[in-house]
């Protein structure tokens, strides 16, 4: 099932592993399964190293893992993603902490058989290392050139004043791997002068990009990017070769650690090198006509309000309008509840005050 021969380096701080998955038989998932394999994952860690899954629940500002979706062929209907039994799966996972990388390879040792994923049952066929076990300190040794291309594989976001911001600005982009660097590893960078430094040297050479809005978080909609993009340092960066071989460092991060928020997810996939076509392109288009239905009826929701502009109007009309657009996508309600942590009478109750609102 899986390799047992996979072996780190004792001392390794970061690794990315890939699961080959089958699933038993045909079938179906909702839009926002990439849920449920967090939740796994967690629930691995929980039965196995109660201290780690603690410290990874403890409020962490930067999650020490990330999480793909999955990619391989799918079709949809629109509402749902049909997975082959004939088809073979890819799911992605990345430790960016010595204690998870530890953890993980005791793991794999004895591994379970399968992914149970809402209604489908995945079998873990193998399981191979897709980014290699290193440590900070290696990155920092990276003899990579100036130019680096990156690739988004899933929705990107960032957050700025509250909201979504959709575009790989190179302070952006390093802000958000600088953070991670300098929560795990042992020598930190001042961003204060370092990011300055990104907005004068970095600059974008060729990019090909694309928005698109996806669910995100349980009662909210993000707006994200996904394609490719060329980054180049100016020829004064080299009067700061420190920060050049950060840059270089931080590219080789992108792979292990991600781009923006909700990296835990399954969004901000990121590899090196120029692949414009997104891998996981059914679940995107799915997940954008989701979006897009929970937006139409949060609209028609807000319009029925006598009192615009309230916060607590917006966030219920917006939690009603996720609850009816995935049980439109068919959902069970109980699920729903569950997944939004909410009692099923409320969840019930505010799919029928919704329809009501809308045929009203």
């Amino acid at each position: 099932m899986t390799d047992h021969a996979i072996a780190f380096p004792e001392n390794s701080e970061l690794i990315g592993l890939v699961f080959t998955l089958t699933p038993e038989k045909d079938g179906s998932l909702y839009p926002e399964y990439a849920k449920g394999l967090h939740a796994w994952f967690l629930n691995q860690v929980r039965e196995d190293d109660p201290k780690l899954s603690q410290y990874l629940h403890d409020g962490q500002s930067e999650k020490p893992f990330t999480i793909s979706r999955l990619e391989g062929e799918m079709t949809t209907n629109g509402k749902q993603l049909y997975l082959s039994a004939q088809n073979t799966y890819r799911w992605y996972l990345t430790a960016l902490s010595q204690p998870v990388v530890i953890w993980m390879q005791q793991w794999l040792t004895r591994l379970p058989k399968f992914i149970y994923l809402q209604k489908v049952k995945l079998q873990i066929k193998k399981v191979t290392i897709t980014h290699p076990a290193t440590t900070y300190d290696k990155l920092l040794k990276t003899r990579s050139g100036k130019n680096l291309s990156l690739s988004f594989i899933s929705p990107t976001s960032f957050r700025s004043k509250g909201h979504h911001f959709p575009l790989p600005v190179p302070n952006n982009l390093f802000h958000s791997y600088l953070r991670r660097w300098n929560h795990f590893a042992p020598q930190k960078f001042e961003p204060d002068s370092f990011l300055p430094w990104i907005d004068e040297n970095v600059f974008i050479v060729r990019h090909q990009l694309e928005s698109i809005k996806v669910p995100g978080g349980k009662r909210g909609l993000v707006t994200g990017f996904v394609g490719a993009i060329e980054l180049n340092l100016a020829k004064a960066s080299s009067q700061n070769p420190e920060y050049v071989q950060l840059y270089k460092a931080l590219g080789q991060l992108t792979v292990y650690c991600g781009t923006g928020h909700k990296t835990t997810f399954g969004l901000g996939q990121t590899r090196l090198g120029w692949q414009v076509k997104p891998s996981a392109i059914a679940t995107i288009i799915t997940e954008t006509l989701l979006a897009e239905r929970i937006a139409e009826i949060f609209e028609g929701l807000m319009a029925k309000q006598k009192r615009i502009g309230g916060e607590r109007a917006t966030k219920v009309c917006k939690t009603r309008a996720t609850i009816m657009a995935r049980q439109e996508a068919g959902e069970s309600l109980k699920d729903i509840a569950q997944d939004l942590e909410m009692p099923y009478d409320t969840v019930k109750t505010y799919v029928k005050l919704a329809r009501h609102a809308l045929n009203s």
